[in-house]
C-alpha cells in the first residue's frame, strides 16, 4: 500500500491513450474536411471533360 500514490505505471498507458484518441480525431476531421474537396475537384473535371467532348464532336 505505500507504493500506491508514487506508483506510475498506469500513467503511460493513459498518457497514450489520450494522444491516439487526439489523432484519430484530427484525421477524421481531415478526411472529411477533404472529401468535399476532392468532391468538387471530380466535379470540375467532369465537367472540363463533357465541354471538351461536345466541343469535340461539333
Amino acid at each position: 500500500m505505500r507504493h500506491f500514490p508514487t506508483g506510475e505505471a498506469g500513467q503511460d498507458l493513459i498518457e497514450y491513450s489520450l494522444l491516439m484518441a487526439f489523432l484519430t480525431l484530427a484525421s477524421a476531421a481531415l478526411f472529411i474536411g477533404a472529401g468535399s474537396n476532392v468532391s468538387k475537384i471530380w466535379s470540375i473535371g467532369n465537367s472540363t471533360l463533357s465541354t471538351a467532348a461536345v466541343k469535340a464532336a461539333s
